[in-house]
């Protein structure tokens, strides 16, 4: 069958990015799904001599996006395909099980860094936004990892160890590690840039659930959520909206936190209606950032999002 399936798509090519484009002759040794991944598995294969590709671009959101028939044609030749998993790419379920099922290589990380459930970022006692029972609320582990940038880090060495086995080549297995290196330091700044936000003031009111693993990693608490659950497409109520707003008031929070891939509005909304002197403030959350924005790179990205969330809360 996947002699078959990679008969009848010969003729396409996947769009790569993340800086990791390959020709349509030569395949690449690894096809990422999110950008974020993307960006890590390029630093990889290029440290050790190979090729990658990412199936998403800039500002795409991984909770809404879908494959074209040369990206599926890609991802099974590939010799690795990393997924996120945990259900992050929702339009891609299928057409990942359908690789798998043909014979193809996929990985997905999120399982593998001892991922936290949904809440499992929230401080005890803390008044969240979306009560427990609420029907938007998730059930299962949390997809945002990335979010995190120790787990990053070791994310990065379970790749190269996945492409060091699919290759046969040991230059992936080091690779990995020398990125999971680099991840570590990046790791370090962001905690000395997020460390000059008073404790006072580490609050964070969200476009949408994404944000547990980071809350717990640097030590915030996340009061209020926009979007209900932990995908970008779910709608939100009147009462969803006036409970966030009410957040908003009481908290007396400062910013609210919005997603590039994602529109603004709902947040627009809350910040307005709050009544309050409240600043939106766009982070890179499903996605690494366009060329010029300071965020092409994951590591970018991470430190990017550090420096906007501390300039919006000290």
């Amino acid at each position: 069958m996947r002699s078959r399936l990679l008969a009848a798509l010969a003729a396409t090519t996947l769009v790569a990015s993340a800086g990791c484009t390959s020709p349509a002759t030569h395949a690449p040794v690894a096809v990422a799904t999110t950008t974020e991944l993307g960006s890590v598995v390029s630093d990889i294969t290029t440290c050790a001599g190979g090729t990658s590709a990412t199936l998403m671009g800039p500002g795409n959101d991984p909770h809404t996006f879908s494959v074209s028939s040369g990206q599926v044609a890609e991802l099974v030749r590939a010799k690795l395909v990393v997924a996120n998993g945990l259900g992050l790419e929702e339009g891609l379920a299928q057409t990942l099980a359908n690789v798998s099922a043909d014979g193809g290589n996929v990985v997905e990380i999120a399982p593998t860094i001892d991922p936290i459930p949904f809440g499992g970022g929230h401080e005890a006692g803390e008044a969240h936004s979306h009560a427990e029972g609420d029907e938007h609320a998730h059930t299962g582990d949390d997809p945002h990892f990335w979010m995190d940038v120790k787990r990053m880090a070791s994310a990065a060495g379970t790749i190269g160890e996945r492409l060091a086995q699919a290759t046969g080549d040991a230059r992936y297995a080091s690779c990995g590690r020398e990125v999971s290196d680099k991840l570590t330091r990046v790791d370090a700044d962001v905690r000395a840039t997020l460390a000059t936000i008073p404790a006072q003031r580490r609050v964070l009111v969200t476009d949408h659930d994404a944000y547990a693993y980071f809350a717990k990693a640097y030590g915030f608490e996340i009061a209020g959520v926009v979007i209900p659950g932990g995908s970008t497409d779910a709608e939100p109520s009147s009462a969803d909206l006036a409970g966030v707003i009410d957040t908003v008031k009481k908290e007396k929070v400062p910013a609210i936190f919005s997603n590039t891939t994602v529109s603004p509005k709902l947040v627009d909304t809350v910040a307005r209606e709050s009544g309050q002197d409240v600043k939106v403030v766009p982070l890179y959350v499903d996605s690494v950032g366009p060329q010029g924005s300071g965020a092409e790179t994951y590591a970018g990205m991470m430190t990017t999002n550090a420096r906007l969330i501390a300039d919006a809360l000290k």
